[in-house]
């Protein structure tokens, strides 16, 4: 399965007790299914996946699935630290209705995390998982970068449909790009780096930014495609300040809150991770405004 466009990785709605929200999930699938999106990431680091059980992850799926439009991919995080249990989520998930597996490298056992232990792990969960497999890159969170030579031998398995890659450095995407087999998606991980990758050969991205200002995402593709370079670059340049915001700078608390300033439920996160602090939520309404968002609190 080719997968491409642009995907929201959506963050998990808690509601005061910690407890998922579902009556706000819904809420905010529908007006998600409503926009240019080409889908979601659920499970992914926005979603909050580390603080979530087994049983919770299957609930978010299952749930997504049934409320989000069916024309619209649902990909679920499946990655753990255990090559064992990333396949058995990937199948779990796979039932509740997830159409792609995005998976995490492993990290706790940092140095022992070479290129063939973690090329051995991916083959293995491709092999065992009933959906495709999207590797995820993120040396940010998880201390280790995936080499564009190890994701091109990666892109070998059938069953491996390509890559998200949040590391930021758009010299190894571009040779991953170059180098993979034909087919292989390369994503962009981040909204700051969108326009470089599909410059470069590349089918999409998932970004946090784009369950913002979807159709400003969206926007730059399409000025891309009519072979408008320039708009393209401008829109790009608009999106940096406010995608720094609700990512790098201030994390999730960021992009939870931005969420609920137009008029999404964003919520509290679930501990350790805490609110936003009163300088940073400032920034973000400005930076919202700036880009041409309606606040409706």
């Amino acid at each position: 399965m080719k997968i491409s466009g642009f995907f929201a990785p959506i963050p998990t709605p808690f509601n005061d007790r910690e407890d998922i929200d579902l009556d706000h999930l819904r809420e905010n699938l529908l007006k998600w299914g409503r926009s240019s999106l080409s889908g979601i990431v659920v499970l992914g680091s926005n979603g909050e996946f580390v603080s979530l059980s087994f049983e919770e992850k299957v609930q978010m799926i299952r749930f997504c699935r049934e409320h989000f439009p069916a024309e619209k991919k649902v990909i679920a995080g499946t990655g753990c630290e255990g090559t064992r249990e990333t396949i058995r989520l990937s199948i779990h998930l796979a039932e509740a209705g997830a159409e792609a597996a995005l998976v995490v490298n492993p990290s706790y056992y940092k140095s022992k995390m070479t290129e063939k232990a973690l090329e051995a792990h991916y083959m293995a969960v491709a092999e065992g998982s009933p959906i495709p497999v999207m590797i995820y890159n993120m040396p940010g969170n998880t201390g280790i970068n995936m080499s564009a030579a190890l994701l091109s031998r990666l892109s070998r398995h059938p069953n491996i449909a390509g890559v998200k890659d949040s590391s930021g450095n758009i010299v190894q995407i571009s040779s991953t790009i170059k180098d993979s087999r034909e087919g292989f998606s390369v994503f962009a991980g981040s909204g700051s780096y969108l326009l470089p990758t599909m410059i470069m050969g590349g089918s999409g991205a998932t970004m946090a930014v784009a369950g913002i200002v979807p159709d400003h995402c969206a926007a730059i593709m399409e000025a891309l495609d009519k072979g408008d370079l320039a708009k393209a670059r401008e829109l790009q340049m608009e999106l940096l300040d406010l995608n720094a915001a609700v990512t790098s700078k201030y994390g999730v608390p960021g992009l939870k809150y931005a969420l609920d300033l137009i008029g999404f439920y964003g919520g509290p996160c679930r501990r350790p991770l805490l609110p936003l602090e009163e300088g940073p939520a400032m920034e973000i309404r400005e930076l919202l405004l700036r880009i041409g968002c309606k606040l409706e609190r």
